[in-house]
């Protein structure tokens, strides 16, 4: 099933919309690509570099007459803009988000456009995540291939229309990427161990480093090597993002938190006293395990 967009609006022009947009336009895919961000620079950047054709600050001026509307902002903010941008909708327009959590998203969202009135025609929504990205934000660093070879994961509801899930299903898989669909809630305890979590210990690690005396934090940085450069380098996320992810997925991030707190004292006590054959079980296990899923998932080999 061939599709053309003739008007995508992409509300958070960033490094993920600015992708999207970069890459559906490469193929033809798309006819006119409006962006929104608070940020007139933002804006300016994304019109020299080719990523839209018109920019605005105003939402509810760029989806009148998008065939998709694609939200990329932090994820406490989506349900909000679509209830914002609801009313100027075209019938049937399909909106999408590529928020890291899911359930409370879908069910605000899906809420949103069934209370508006659209002239008298459905509009939809379709919870969507690429698990894509890297440590720097903005346009300026979006690229046409960033979701080659990546998974983007869609998360429908018993009210998501057929026809809404397979557009969305279409845009990212042109863009290469490899779609699978899953359960809203489901999507978030898994994210909540396989992303959110080593966010949090690489943000927390630093912290740590940070708070230490100055003239000790002064000797461990300068001796940090590039095990702590790989390790952290996702601490250099937009910190906005994930505040809103902690506060969105709080149950299945203390959850696994949680767990994970458990393991420390563990790894504490066998530390404490003096295990080394409890030691090294411990990170065989973790290598072993590690060596299985970079053998086994050609997404991570890269």
């Amino acid at each position: 099933m061939a599709f053309f967009i003739k008007k995508l609006a992409v509300i958070g022009v960033g490094l993920i919309g600015g992708s999207l947009a970069r890459s559906l336009r490469d193929q033809a895919l798309v006819g006119e690509v409006v962006g929104v961000n608070r940020s007139r620079s933002a804006l300016e950047k994304a019109l020299a570099l080719g990523v839209i054709d018109h920019g605005t600050t105003s939402a509810t001026e760029a989806v009148q007459g998008a065939t998709l509307v694609v939200i990329a902002t932090p994820v406490r903010s989506i349900a909000p803009m679509v209830a914002h941008i609801a009313p100027f909708l075209s019938p049937g327009a399909v909106v999408t988000d590529v928020g890291s959590v899911k359930q409370s998203v879908v069910r605000e969202c899906e809420e949103a456009l069934a209370a508006a009135d659209n002239k008298g025609g459905k509009c939809h929504f379709v919870g969507g995540h690429p698990i894509a990205g890297r440590e720097h934000v903005g346009v300026e660093h979006s690229f046409a291939t960033l979701f080659a070879g990546s998974r983007t994961i869609l998360t429908p509801s018993a009210h998501t229309a057929h026809d809404a899930l397979e557009l969305v299903r279409l845009v990212w898989e042109a863009t290469g990427s490899y779609v699978e669909i899953m359960d809203a809630a489901y999507h978030d305890q898994v994210l909540a161990a396989t992303s959110h979590l080593p966010h949090l210990m690489a943000y927390s690690v630093v912290n740590t480093l940070s708070d230490l005396e100055d003239q000790i934090r002064a000797e461990v940085f300068r001796y940090a090597a590039g095990g702590f450069r790989d390790f952290t380098r996702i601490a250099s996320s937009d910190p906005s993002m994930w505040r809103d992810i902690c506060l969105e997925n709080r149950t299945a991030i203390l959850a696994i938190l949680t767990r994970f707190r458990q393991d420390v004292d563990r790894l504490m006590e066998q530390i404490a006293s003096g295990n080394g054959d409890a030691l090294y079980g411990i990170f065989a296990r973790s290598k072993s395990t590690r060596d299985r899923i970079l053998a086994e998932n050609k997404i991570l080999k890269g």
